[in-house]
């Protein structure tokens, strides 16, 4: 047996962390650049602690999922600021803007030379300014995570800026923050936390820590979304921010899988959200790993590990788990992937590109273009 573990430096997690987040932010250095979401009130309360401690602070607002022209734009404002240090607070996709300036402040090159399959995916060439997380959803773990997920509009694609070095200095996750998170979001990034469980656990890179940590947490996250989808819950926020956390650990170090292969693609295309994507592919792409595992003569153990788990939330034999789970996204009220779309999915042209996505390669099972395209359309 042999591994590695990728983590932050330090995790703070729980209710009420978050009121010590000045302090120890400020210690990281005196000139901030803070990457907050438009909907964060505890960002000005952070602004206004940072600048009690006498630092200086730069707000900078992330506006939906960050592409390459607003990275671009961000990174010229943010260089002029000189920061010595960055901190994000807001959902998934401000994380990870923070996440990519803290990268690419201190870089002499543009970003596109980093970014995987659409540039040239070069490593970072000085390390990353210290960087602190403050996730305000429960969803894509990316305050644990070595990457940040960056749209390239002129390529139709949501690619990932990956250095070892980008996993956060300090994630503090604090789940008051995600507190009245509205229902649809929480559906969604719900959906993407388990996802992010899920997929690590059936990884072909999958080793004795993630594992510990994906099945402890994949049973956790489904009771508890279960709860919040039924009212609001304070108990239920504090596993649904675990289990995002746990993710964001479980990922960096075992990977991911054709549901972010898939995702990444359609995002990039159509403009969905993550996490929404996610949702609906969860299913279908379960469904196509145990059925071509099986036609392989492979283990499906562990897809039958998780059907398990989703039969004994859901209710019926093990061999309905993922209907009963696939009725409940939909009784839920998540959209499909054709009904949130702008226009026809390509399913044939999306299959295509996701082939060549870095998240395929931890697929436990190469699935074939004419599955991937089928996972689409039921999707």
């Amino acid at each position: 047996m042999r591994f590695e573990i990728l983590m932050p430096s330090r995790i703070v997690f729980g209710r009420g962390t978050a009121t010590g987040a000045g302090p120890r932010i400020a210690a990281m250095g005196r000139r901030v650049l803070l990457v907050r979401g438009g909907s964060v009130p505890f960002a000005d309360r952070l602004i206004s602690d940072l600048q009690a401690e006498g630092a200086a602070v730069l707000p900078v607002r992330g506006r939906g999922e960050p592409d390459l022209p607003g990275l671009e734009a961000a990174l010229g404002e943010a260089r002029a600021f000189v920061p010595e240090a960055v901190v994000a607070i807001g959902g998934g996709a401000v994380i990870d803007l923070g996440k990519a300036l803290a990268a690419l402040i201190p870089s002499g090159r543009p970003p596109l030379d980093h970014l995987e399959v659409v540039g040239q995916g070069l490593p970072l060439a000085a390390p990353p300014l210290p960087f602190a997380a403050l996730p305000t959803t429960a969803g894509t773990g990316a305050e644990a995570t070595k990457n940040a997920v960056i749209g390239v509009p002129a390529h139709g694609r949501k690619v990932s800026l990956r250095d070892d070095r980008m996993v956060p200095a300090l994630a503090l996750v604090d789940p008051a923050l995600t507190d009245g998170c509205p229902r649809d979001v929480t559906l969604a990034s719900g959906l993407d936390a388990l996802t992010q469980v899920i997929e690590p656990y059936i990884s072909v890179r999958a080793n004795a820590f993630t594992d510990a940590l994906c099945r402890d947490a994949i049973p956790r996250g489904i009771a508890a979304l279960l709860r919040l989808m039924q009212a609001e819950d304070a108990s239920a926020r504090d596993e649904m921010a675990h289990v995002s956390l746990v993710g964001g650990i479980a990922l960096a170090n075992a990977g991911l899988g054709a549901v972010h292969g898939l995702a990444g693609v359609i995002g990039g295309r159509h403009g969905l959200a993550h996490g929404a994507i996610c949702g609906r592919l969860l299913v279908p792409v379960l469904r196509a790993n145990r059925a071509a595992l099986a036609g392989s003569g492979g283990q499906t153990g562990r897809i039958d590990e998780v059907i398990a788990w989703l039969a004994a939330a859901f209710g019926g034999a093990h061999k309905d788990g993922l209907d009963r789970f696939a009725a409940w996204i939909d009784a839920a009220g998540l959209p499909r992937l054709a009904e949130m779309a702008d226009r026809p999915l390509e399913a044939d042209f999306l299959a295509r590109d996701a082939e060549q996505a870095s998240s395929m390669k931890a697929n436990p099972i190469a699935l074939s273009r004419t599955t991937l395209a089928e996972i689409v359309a039921a999707g």
